[in-house]
């Protein structure tokens, strides 16, 4: 496979259950062009999301962050 992958962290509003962290890492990493996406356990704002920019870009990839029902920023992306 041949892909260019980046990545960059959403940082995520509310305090958000495990369960709910789960839901969300499952729907974005469905999305084609999403190689991983995880919630750090220590800082569980955050979520790192490792993708192809030529596949997806990281304001659809926030967007569909944000239908989930959460309020989220970009960190760093491209």
């Amino acid at each position: 496979m041949n892909y260019q992958n980046t990545d960059f962290i959403i940082h995520i509003d509310e305090e958000l259950s495990t369960d709910q962290i789960h839901v969300i890492e499952n729907v974005i990493g469905r999305d084609l062009g999403i190689h991983s996406v995880c919630v750090n356990d220590q800082h569980r704002h955050l979520m790192l999301v490792d993708y192809d920019p030529q596949e997806i870009s990281s304001k659809t990839i926030l967007n569909n962050v944000v239908r989930q029902g959460v309020h989220a920023q970009l960190v760093g992306g491209i």
